[in-house]
């Protein structure tokens, strides 16, 4: 038998989450009731509390999904969690042949990339990444992964309010530019910034997927562009992308074999 909770309205608060969150936007006022067995007028409150902090969001069919607050903890356990553990790991194990090169995880926030884990290099002294330093996702080449994961609308949707602010000659401009430059990583599989965020600087990255085979995070490898060469361009891709698997199928992502 399960102890008595403490503080009740904080446990009926938690349960109505973990439904919701369970089944998104199929549960009205009255289903959570049923479900819950808390009565319509306690849970009424109980609602639009979690509504008014952001926790929940009422939709057009008066039915319920979680509201983007929760993602403010979400984003502080994901800095704590395996994805920034397993980089850790693997940073250095496994990448000798990136010496010279940084190498960064960033996450997905707004439609900004927050790193969270970074090896800068001292080849590039005149640009450091830092754990919490916040880049837009339209530049960078984590924020290229990240939106190789969505479709097209979403993209135009995140931007309808434009770009924003070039940070070098060679951003982006437009959202065109913004989904060629997204379809080219698809092909390719690893999306590039070229000089997108500092000039002489070129990233390469992939996403980093979680169990249910979503982009959980990004990984990237930053050089100096005068240090580029097919064969060393082919070092960092090959093991960029090792590295993002790795970490992946370590999180539970099951990867399909692209070699059969």
């Amino acid at each position: 038998m399960s102890a008595k909770p403490a503080v009740p309205a904080v446990a009926r608060a938690a349960a109505v989450l973990d439904l919701i969150a369970a089944e998104p936007d199929t549960l009205s006022l009255t289903d959570l009731a049923d479900r819950l067995g808390i009565a319509k007028s306690s849970l009424h409150a109980l609602t639009r509390t979690l509504v008014d902090e952001g926790l929940l969001r009422r939709t057009p069919r008066q039915t319920y999904v979680i509201g983007p607050h929760v993602m403010r903890w979400a984003t502080a356990f994901s800095e704590r969690s395996d994805v920034a553990a397993e980089f850790a790991r693997i940073w250095d194990k496994g990448t000798a042949r990136l010496q010279g090169a940084t190498i960064t995880l960033s996450m997905l926030e707004g439609n900004d990339v927050v790193y969270i884990g970074a090896r800068n290099s001292e080849h590039t002294p005149w640009f450091g990444f830092r754990v919490g330093m916040r880049l837009p996702m339209a530049f960078t080449a984590t924020g290229h992964a990240f939106m190789s994961q969505m479709n097209d609308s979403e993209i135009r949707y995140r931007f309808r309010e434009g770009l924003p602010e070039a940070l070098t000659p060679s951003s982006p401009r437009t959202v065109e530019e913004i989904l060629d430059l997204v379809r080219q990583t698809r092909e390719r599989g690893y999306s590039l910034d070229l000089g997108y965020v500092s000039d002489g600087m070129v990233c390469f990255g992939a996403p980093v997927l979680g169990a249910s085979n979503k982009a959980v995070a990004g990984v990237a490898v930053s050089l100096p562009a005068s240090e580029r060469s097919p064969q060393a361009d082919e070092a960092v891709v090959t093991t960029l992308m090792r590295m993002a698997r790795t970490i992946s199928e370590r999180l539970g992502a099951v990867i399909e074999d692209q070699t059969g």
